[in-house]
This record gives C-alpha cells, structure tokens and sequence, in this order.
C-alpha cells in the first residue's frame, strides 16, 4: 500500500492537533508538517513530494481557497472547515472531499479511504483493444481523456489520438475500472484524473469542454 505524505494546514492549533492524531491511527498517512498558514506550507511543497493536503479555508494571509485559486500541479487535497458555503466551489479545483468541523473519526476515514483509492486507481496501468479502421488498437486507460457516444460507436479521445469503434457508452463502461471514470452526460464518460476544473455544468479538461447534465450533476460533484 502506498503510503501517503501529508501537510495539514489550520490556523488553530488544536485543529492541527486533531487532524495529526486522526492521521496516526490510519497506517497509509505520513503527516510531513502541521502548517499554521499556507505560506509555511509552501516550503514543504517545494522540498517534499506532498500526496494530500487537509486544509482549512478561514486563515490569516492567505485564505484555503485562494491559496488553491494560484497552486499547479497541486496534490490532493481534503478541505477541513467549519463553513459549509464554500463546498461547490472548492470542488472546481479539484478537492477530493469537503470535511465540515467538528469532523468525526468515521467520516475522516471515509475521506482519506477515497482518497487512498484514487491514488490506487491512478497507478493502474491497464490497456482496452478496441477495433477500429479493420485493426485492433492498444488503448492505455491512464491515458484516456474522455469518451463520446455517438449513437452505435464511441469516441475515446486521449491526448495522441481520437479512435473510433463500433461499440455503445454503456459497454464501454463496464469495462472501465470503478472509481477511475465517471459518467458526466447521457453521452459522456470522463476519466476523473485528467479533469482540470469544473465550472458551472461543464467539465474542462485541456482544451476540451464536457457536459453534466443536470441529472448526474450531484453525482458528479460528489465523486470528487
């Protein structure tokens, strides 16, 4: 099991403390430092491979969500605040879960459970051969971006090439490894670590913008 270095980030002591003892009783978690603001966090960042970050969004200097607004190639990261408000936004950059104060044991565990699956989801390196032009092509699933129905055939788009089989979306995703995908639009799948932000009902990944019906919208935000 791949262990998981972390940085918690809260400006109140105490719920530093708390999260550290949440993380020591789960045998994946490395807690690297507990970070009174997201400036000390920085150095950490720079100086270690950082995996997760638990965040708080209400914090002198810079706020949680702002400090999010400016980082690239961020790790995971699980907000950990005591302002509901904040959850839809939070989830267009990318947080993996929104954990409201006071947090109890239980649903820490579910967090950073989910947590532990996308990285184990993300290291998986199985490959689909799907027909296409009379041939059978090798399809890396890490490399998909995102699939498109179109009736009896599917478009699955990766960042080298679109290829086009005779196949329906729902075939298609059944083959697909659970957790690593989710299905955005009657006629969209997506892999769910190539997304780069969610605004409003679309997905943006690259230069590419995916639907979310107003159906699966709840899904969607939820399964990150």
């Amino acid at each position: 099991m791949k262990q998981l270095n972390c940085l918690i980030i809260d400006d109140e002591p105490i719920a530093r403390e708390g999260i550290a003892d949440y993380c020591k009783e789960i045998s994946f978690l490395n807690v690297i430092a507990l970070c009174k603001n997201v400036l000390q966090a920085n150095h950490y960042l720079e100086e270690n491979q950082i995996d997760l970050v638990f965040l708080d969004i209400n914090m002198p200097i810079v706020s949680g969500i702002d400090w999010l607004k400016g980082l690239k190639n961020s790790p995971s990261v699980i907000m950990t605040t005591a302002y509901e408000e904040y959850a839809l936004e939070s989830f267009t950059y990318n947080v993996l879960d929104y954990l409201v104060k006071p947090i109890s044991f239980e649903r820490f565990l579910l967090a950073v459970n989910k947590v532990n699956n996308y990285y184990s989801h993300k290291t998986e390196a199985k490959v689909l051969f799907l027909k296409s032009e009379k041939q059978l092509k090798k399809v890396n699933l890490n490399d998909i971006l995102f699939v498109e129905g179109m009736q009896n055939y599917i478009k699955v788009v990766t960042p080298e090439e679109t290829i086009i089989t005779h196949m329906s979306l729902k075939s298609f995703k059944d083959q697909l490894p659970e957790g690593s995908f989710i299905q955005t639009h009657k006629s969209y799948i997506v892999s769910k670590f190539k997304v780069d932000k969610i605004i409003e009902n679309q997905i943006i990944i690259g230069d590419y913008e995916i639907p979310i019906s107003i159906r699966l919208r709840k899904i969607v935000l939820n399964s990150f």
